[in-house]
């Protein structure tokens, strides 16, 4: 066999396969190398992964999506089932443990909230990113927060009560928000045209989340960015800026309604750049 092998090497056509396979080899030796030099290549992008708040769903991202994939980031924004604080959280966490590598987390409103919680346990979070958004220590809910201070137009007035039925045969309430308080308290720098559509098609938020108390937060081992929206009348802006002072949050203002990733989604890309800068 071995005759037969040198044989075949050492005839012209053996000799030319020998050399292509050796000059094959050779530049995927280059290419290779050229590769694991490129600066880009040698430091991999975070991926960037959304949480919506409550009364949204994850389209609420769609121009953040967009340009941070036209940068090369990678992007996820699971839906948040907005059920409880403590399975939401669970939930996302579970959606962070699928990921290699890095990771900048963001959250709107009540999802701020949750991934406070999510992100304690899962070592490649490196930021976290508050928009408008609730981040609690141990022991608040979303309903003391908003109540800390005057301003906001979420409550019993403003808000629609639906029962709903549970897997164990309770009964939970889904709170939505009414259609003549929609504009005003959620994204009043909106078109009424817009918002109309937005009340009509939003996701139910059950009370239970709203009330749950939070658990040991993320931002207090995790580098935070806060962005405070100065025409909020959901979470008052006054609340906003205690807890990103609390959470030592690298903090802008921006002045826009509880949807500044909607309304101001540049702004808000741009922050969630300087996150991902800090870690790369």
């Amino acid at each position: 066999m071995f005759r037969t092998i040198r044989s075949y090497v050492t005839s012209g056509r053996g000799i030319a396969a020998t050399f292509a396979l050796i000059l094959a080899l050779g530049l995927g030796l280059s290419v290779t190398a050229a590769a694991s030099d490129d600066p880009d290549q040698q430091s991999l992008k975070p991926t960037v992964v959304f949480v919506h708040g409550g009364w949204a769903d994850s389209s609420s991202w769609n121009q953040e999506i967009t340009n941070l994939e036209r940068r090369g980031f990678s992007v996820i924004a699971p839906a948040n089932p907005l059920r409880d604080l403590a399975s939401d959280s669970a939930y996302i966490r579970s959606v962070l443990q699928t990921i290699s590598g890095p990771i900048v987390l963001v959250g709107h409103s009540y999802g701020g909230a949750v991934i406070t919680d999510a992100a304690v346990g899962v070592p490649n979070v490196k930021a976290l990113v508050y928009i408008a958004a609730f981040a609690p220590d141990k022991g608040e809910s979303l309903v003391q927060l908003v109540t800390m201070n005057p301003g906001s137009q979420i409550g019993p007035p403003t808000l629609d009560f639906r029962p709903y039925p549970l897997a164990d045969g309770g009964t939970g309430t889904d709170l939505y928000i009414k259609k003549s308080a929609f504009h005003d308290a959620f994204a009043g720098d909106l078109p009424l045209k817009v918002t109309d559509q937005m009340q009509a098609t939003q996701r139910p938020f059950a009370n239970a989340a709203f009330v749950a108390p939070s658990g040991e937060p993320a931002w207090k081992t995790i580098p935070s960015w806060y962005m405070v929206a100065t025409e909020d009348h959901a979470i008052p802006p006054a609340t906003e800026r205690f807890m990103a002072q609390r959470a030592h949050a690298t903090t802008v203002e921006v002045e826009s309604s509880h949807v500044a990733m909607i309304s101001q989604p540049e702004a808000t890309t741009r922050l969630i750049l300087d996150a991902a800068d800090s870690i790369r």
